[in-house]
């Protein structure tokens, strides 16, 4: 059946000073369901509910608002004028619920849910890929938001409910998440291919103390690892030149401009060296975090259960 509906939504606002969405949702939704079948009765056995119940929760809604929104004749009714433009912003508001319920089961569907994951850049061209395609053999249909970033702005997005999970280092010390190391990943020290040290198979770290470095941006985890190794040997790491991502700094490092702490190349990259650095142990953790006591979806835990499964197995080791 059609009604004659305002071009202008109505909002729930405008509907009385003391209105709010919450007390009147319900009674809309009864409203609704007698206007389409204009028949209380009938209303009431598609609800479920008693016929005089409904017809209660018409009568408080019409009082609220202070319209009158149904005329009765005998068992059936009509919509007045106001009904009727009441009634297609309920429609429309009723419709766009169904559509975000709609997407909301889709997330937490078991078999094509949806997992939002968050990852260092370092782990993107390796580790990230072998992980979905493991995953996916036996998930073929679950589908991923994958997000690169650096690690204090994963964990910010993981707390704000927009990751569901994140492969981060260093791991993050905070009550509220929960983090699960997985593997270590050894650091070299990469210079320049004509560099003094070059010839070299390892060094102490600190044997670099007076050169340029280049590093990522502070705010990384890969920063913060550098800083703290430089600690470690006695010496604050002079940073000339600063990026955003490994294969960036090696170009820089090729170029003459630094030396560096990077994970190391999957593809040996033209005019640099990697070293070994045996004093202090350059290795970092890295792990998976969650929100401490945030449900998970079944697609969510099926996948943190496959990552935290490959523990040891998460890179490839020297």
């Amino acid at each position: 059946m059609m009604y004659e509906s305002s071009s202008q939504p109505l909002h729930l606002a405008d509907l009385g000073q003391d209105s709010s969405a919450l007390q009147l949702a319900p009674q809309l939704a009864q409203f609704a369901a007698v206007a389409r079948l204009e028949h209380v009765t009938q209303a009431a056995q598609l609800l479920g509910m008693p016929q005089p119940t409904l017809s209660r929760a018409v009568a408080r809604l019409e009082a609220e608002l202070g319209v009158d929104l149904l005329a009765r004749q005998g068992r059936t009714v009509r919509l007045t004028r106001a009904g009727r433009l009441l009634l297609g912003s309920v429609e429309r508001a009723l419709a766009e619920l169904e559509r975000g319920a709609e997407q909301a089961r889709a997330e937490a569907d078991p078999v094509a849910g949806r997992v939002a994951f968050g990852f260092l850049h370092t782990m993107g061209t390796d580790a990230v890929p072998a992980l979905l395609r493991g995953f996916r053999a036996e998930h073929p249909q679950v589908r991923f938001q994958l997000v690169q970033d650096y690690v204090a702005a994963m964990l910010e997005r993981l707390r704000a409910g927009e990751l569901d999970l994140c492969l981060v280092a260093p791991l993050p010390d905070a009550s509220d998440l929960t983090a699960r190391p997985l593997d270590e990943q050894r650091l070299y020290l990469v210079v320049p291919a004509d560099h003094r040290l070059a010839g070299r198979r390892r060094i102490r770290l600190a044997e670099v103390a007076d050169e340029p470095f280049v590093a990522v941006e502070e705010g990384y985890g890969l920063r913060v690892i550098t800083d703290g190794f430089c600690a470690e040997a006695g010496f604050t790491p002079r940073v000339a030149f600063e990026g955003e991502e490994a294969e960036t700094l090696r170009g820089l490092v090729a170029a003459g401009l630094g030396v560096a702490l990077l994970p190391p190349a999957l593809v040996p990259r033209p005019g640099v060296v990697e070293l070994e650095v045996t004093a202090p142990r350059t290795r970092r953790a890295i792990g998976l975090a969650w929100v401490t006591g945030r449900p998970l979806t079944p697609p969510v835990a099926a996948f943190r259960d496959f990552v935290l499964s490959r523990r040891g197995r998460l890179l490839d080791h020297d």
